[in-house]
């Protein structure tokens, strides 16, 4: 209300008052927008059997930067009173994208530093050493983003943050295996070396026979494979770092033969969420 912007909120139509839940806020891509965010990414259909609230904020720019802010922590703060601080088990940021790097710039605020349990980076760049990435052509002149392609002009609210945040947090990082250069994904991670995590093991192969819900309609004349072509059914990889201290999840996940803006399928997303709920909570408080 302080700001008097709107945002989509998704919850279990019977949750009860003190019941525990997991909170996450989604952050959509430059260009993009949050009801694409929700379909992206859609946590939406596990609220119930996982018991999510989900806010999903828009940027009216469609690019995030610091004028944002206020909006997205007043977000974090009425939904955590409303709920009860008590009963959040875990708090976690989703970014896809440029909503990566803005999530990967809000966890080195203290406001976020000390809330957030856990960061799901989709193709939002990767702690320790991000994967090359492969050529878009010529659909984006800035870094990449949502749903309808980057926006421009607005370089320093795109431009990456360097070095590890001080901060403690799980840390899961996806991409479309078609975005990366022919290098591929790092075999080590500094995130992981943070929490003394042993080799990474894998791969656990998850099949989806669905497709997604959403794809960049705009950007498919002609197509670009790394970019994204349309939604189909496939196969994604789980990398997850063994016995990490405090029981902390760090995890590679590498969707097969897809590019950056294919929305994901129904059994990655679930497992990505069984994912985010293995990882300890209670930073809220």
């Amino acid at each position: 209300m302080k700001t008097r912007r709107t945002y989509f909120l998704d919850y279990p139509c019977d949750m009860k008052p003190g019941e525990k839940v997991t909170f996450i806020l989604s952050l959509h891509g430059a260009g993009s927008y949050g009801n694409w965010q929700r379909h992206y990414f859609p946590l939406l259909d596990y609220k119930d059997k996982y018991r999510l609230v989900i806010a999903t904020p828009n940027s009216p720019t469609h690019v995030w930067s610091d004028v944002d802010d206020e909006y997205l922590q007043n977000i974090v703060t009425t939904t955590i009173d409303q709920i009860g601080a008590a009963n959040i088990k875990a708090f976690w940021i989703v970014g896809h994208s440029q909503g990566g790097l803005t999530s990967n710039r809000l966890l080195r605020t203290d406001f976020f530093k000390n809330r957030v349990d856990g960061w799901l980076s989709l193709s939002g760049g990767r702690l320790g050493g991000s994967p090359g990435r492969a050529s878009f052509g010529s659909i984006a002149a800035a870094p990449p983003g949502g749903g309808r392609g980057a926006a421009t002009g607005r370089g320093a609210a795109i431009a990456p943050v360097t070095g590890l945040p001080d901060a403690d947090f799980s840390f899961i990082f996806e991409t479309g295996e078609r975005e990366m250069d022919a290098k591929g994904m790092p075999a080590s991670s500094d995130w992981a070396k943070k929490y003394a995590c042993g080799p990474k093991k894998g791969p656990e192969e998850i099949v989806d026979s669905k497709a997604g819900y959403i794809y960049d309609r705009s950007r498919q004349n002609p197509p670009n494979p790394a970019w994204g072509l349309l939604p189909r059914p496939g196969k994604a990889q789980i990398f997850a770092y063994d016995g990490c201290r405090d029981g902390r999840v760090v995890a590679d996940v590498i969707r097969l033969e897809k590019g950056h803006t294919e929305g994901l399928e129904p059994n990655i997303t679930e497992a990505l969420v069984t994912l985010m709920l293995s990882a300890p909570g209670g930073k809220v408080h």
